[in-house]
């Protein structure tokens, strides 16, 4: 047991060795850079001979304005490497900037470039790229990488961040700076899209809440920007120049929308801070696009001002929290303070101050959508509650209501029945005066007026006639459904020969005027209306006008209406004497049922005649056309 403990230590301390001779051989082995130069170069060709141009060294980061101030065109960049294992040793090589385009030789062998190398220029200034470099384009010694880039002064154009060593290395390092440079924009860009959407929709169905209508704009703004980022191509621009100010617009934008914003999630209106940032934004845009192309890195002075404002509102912001101490308003004023540092930190490494290339500006999106989904959950929360106690306060106000409003209901009912039965003994007592009394007053009438006693007969048919008004009277309330006379000639036959005799006694001359036919046909409730209104009319001109003539015409004005004009030459009265003493109750009877169907009553008199007009509008179907020997527009007039 003691042997095969001491040879396993033995193996183990074996293998140690083994491993630590095989990571110093690796490290041994690792190619290493000798020297990084760079110099100033023709728009295209191979790489000329070393010797003729003028080389100076430079550094892992490389903006060629600290040494060529305003130069446009193109520079060579020289690395030389050397791999100690000799060529059985694989390589790679990785570039993480080229600012704008750029084309890569190893051992003066093309093994890529951009697709446009004049302008308008493609861009790889934020695109890692890495090749695995083939053996045969290898040296044993002497290797070289030849970078050409092509660049504006006004864009800090150079070469950034050339590594050369293992290709699993460098894989993983290339694939790490495309989820900081790349990927990381690219889903900012999709949530930055997604949420302008939404927030366009919320404001366009609730035009108050502006703010969801500036942080949509913002956004938008944002993937603009993003855009710019994430573009390799020119698109549709004509030069880089055109790019950059179409970039700096969209920041110049982004500014004005973001103050906006920030004033209205705030709570404030600052009317002529408002107006002196839209000038300024104006004027910033004017001048971004009236400014030559050779003093375009004078912009550079437009994006410190536009910055400088977006930061002075993150520095501002958290003054309005403490102001309203509103929970939404201290959340935002932190991602205020917390967007300050991180922009200052991408500013930096975006002027190569800094040596690593993991921007923080983009986790600032999602950030951001993690802050306004908590707002708005909040707010929906809020609103939930508020709209809870509101259905209970307008549940326990239903409530009452309803008991308030049965209780009215049910005073409502009764004095509903109060008044039904005050309607019913009305319409009785006026049917009563009509019908019955109006058959009473003839029979005194003609009573009066014989001076002989009335035989059997003619006493038994009086009471018969008040026996059937009786019966009419109890028969009212059925009175719709009986059918209507065909013509009004048969209309008024009966009423006529009740009257007729007792005309004759008192020597009162009638005369009838009424058309041939319906030309619309009345309602029976209408029918038995106007029956009672002329019986209680001749009542009153045998009770009381003395006349000796006495004139009853019915019209059909335009089929619209049914008009009944009765006229005497009687001794008359004083209307408005009468209507001043509230009538008599003949009067207010047949006011009353003529008002029943919308129906009014015209009264005028004067010593020497009455005239009264009913007029009771028709709603009934045309009734057909009856032919006759006379002429149907033409009444009949019977005395």
């Amino acid at each position: 047991m003691l042997r095969l403990l001491l040879a396993l230590m033995l193996g183990l301390s074996h293998c140690m060795a083994w491993a630590q001779d095989a990571t110093s051989l690796n490290l041994f082995c690792e190619p290493k850079i000798v020297a990084r130069q760079s110099a100033k170069a023709l728009q295209e060709g191979p790489p000329p001979s070393a010797a003729t141009l003028q080389w100076t060294d430079v550094g892992f980061l490389d903006d060629w304005n600290q040494r060529w101030p305003g130069y446009d065109g193109a520079a060579w960049y020289r690395v030389d490497w050397e791999s100690p294992c000799g060529r059985d040793q694989p390589v790679a090589l990785a570039i993480i900037n080229m600012t704008l385009a750029g084309e890569v030789f190893v051992n003066s062998e093309l093994i890529w470039r951009d697709r446009s190398l004049l302008e308008p220029l493609s861009r790889s200034w934020n695109m890692p790229r890495y090749w695995l470099l083939p053996e045969a384009l290898r040296k044993e010694q002497g290797n070289s990488v030849w970078v050409r880039i092509h660049g504006i002064s006004s864009q800090t154009p150079g070469l950034s961040r050339l590594r050369i060593g293992h290709p699993e290395e460098l894989k993983e390092w290339t694939t790490s700076a495309t989820w900081n440079l790349r990927t990381i924009y690219l889903i900012c860009l999709t949530v930055c899209a997604v949420l302008s959407l939404l927030f366009a929709f919320a404001w366009f169905y609730n035009r108050g809440q502006k703010v969801y209508g500036w942080y949509s704009l913002n956004l938008l703004c944002w993937a603009l920007m993003l855009c710019h980022i994430l573009m390799t191509e020119p698109w549709i621009f004509p030069s880089s120049q055109a790019i950059a100010r179409a970039n700096l617009l969209t920041f110049i934008a982004f500014t004005y929308t973001f103050c906006l914003f920030t004033l209205r999630f705030g709570e404030l209106r600052l009317p002529r801070i408002e107006r002196v940032l839209a000038g300024l934004s104006g004027f910033a845009a004017l001048l971004t696009l009236l400014l030559p192309d050779d003093q375009m890195a004078k912009a550079s002075l437009i994006w410190l001002v536009m910055l400088g404002i977006c930061f002075l509102v993150c520095l501002l912001f958290p003054l309005r929290a403490m102001q309203t101490r509103a929970p939404m308003h201290i959340i935002f004023s932190a991602c205020f303070l917390l967007y300050l540092v991180i922009g200052l930190h991408d500013i930096l490494m975006l002027h190569k101050a800094l040596e690593h290339n993991r921007p923080l500006i983009p986790y600032t999106t999602l950030l951001n959508m993690l802050v306004v989904a908590c707002v708005l959950g909040r707010q929906i929360m809020l609103n939930m509650r508020r709209i809870e106690r509101f259905n209970h306060e307008l549940s326990i106000t239903v409530t009452q209501a309803c008991d308030d409003l049965s209780q009215t209901l049910e005073r409502e009912h009764m004095l509903a029945l109060s008044h039904s039965r005050l309607q019913e003994r009305l319409r009785i007592s006026q049917d009563l005066h009509d019908s019955l009394g109006g058959s009473l007053v003839r029979s005194i009438a003609l009573v009066e007026q014989t001076s002989t006693p009335l035989p059997n007969k003619q006493v038994l048919s009086m009471l018969k006639l008040m026996r059937d008004d009786l019966r009419q009277l109890i028969d009212a309330g059925t009175s719709a459904a009986i059918q209507v006379p065909e013509t009004p000639t048969q209309w008024l036959a009966p009423l006529r020969h009740r009257f007729a005799r007792l005309f004759e006694e008192l020597d009162i001359q009638v005369k009838w005027e009424l058309p041939m036919h319906w030309s619309r046909t009345p309602s029976p409730i209408q029918c038995l209306t106007l029956t009672r209104v002329l019986e209680e009319a001749l009542i009153n001109v045998i009770k009381h006008s003395h006349a000796s003539k006495v004139q009853i015409r019915l019209d059909i004005p335009a089929s619209q209406a049914l008009q009944l004009q009765i006229v005497d030459n009687g001794a008359g009265f004083d209307v408005h004497s009468t209507q001043i003493n509230s009538m008599g109750v003949g009067m207010r009877s047949m006011l009353a049922r003529l008002e029943r169907l919308q129906g009014t009553l015209d009264v005028q008199s004067s010593p020497g005649g009455t005239e009264l007009r009913a007029h009771l509008p028709l709603h009934g179907k045309l009734a057909p056309h009856i032919t006759a020997p006379q002429t149907p527009s033409s009444p009949e007039s019977v005395w």
